[in-house]
């Protein structure tokens, strides 16, 4: 199964690391899923947890070594050419919906606008997915 994870995901991850988004990641690293990423994705997470109210709650370190991690260890695709026909209502989110399909990948974020485009693309919560992820389901 291959996965993309929204920036939102990834940085509740680093927030909550008792929460859904950390098991994930640890799944992802314990070789339950492949994990797509692109520069674009790695960019959006930098800028995001540069905002003042995340850099006050996780250390410059923690942001690149989780960076390097994903670049070094993740499957980087290239930021796609082609544009879904699916748009979200949210125009900064549409880069995401098109690296997933064009990765053949289920797209993970808590966004609502994201997961009101169940049905017309492979999205889903965060908690949804993990239990994908549990054997036997």
């Amino acid at each position: 199964m291959r996965a993309v994870l929204d920036p939102n995901v990834l940085i509740s991850a680093l927030l909550a690391p008792r929460g859904t988004p950390a098991r994930i990641l640890r799944a992802w690293l314990d070789g339950a899923f492949e994990l797509v990423v692109s520069e674009k994705l790695l960019g959006e997470l930098e800028r995001a947890l540069a905002y003042p109210k995340l850099r006050s709650r996780v250390a410059a370190g923690e942001v690149s070594e989780l960076v390097d991690l994903l670049r070094l260890s993740a499957d980087m695709s290239p930021d796609p050419q082609t544009k879904s026909s699916i748009r979200s209502p949210d125009p900064g989110d549409d880069y995401l919906i098109d690296l997933a399909q064009a990765s053949r990948a289920v797209l993970v974020s808590g966004d609502k606008h994201l997961l009101g485009l169940e049905g017309h693309i492979p999205v889903c919560a965060p908690r949804e997915f993990e239990a994908m992820l549990e054997p036997g389901t």
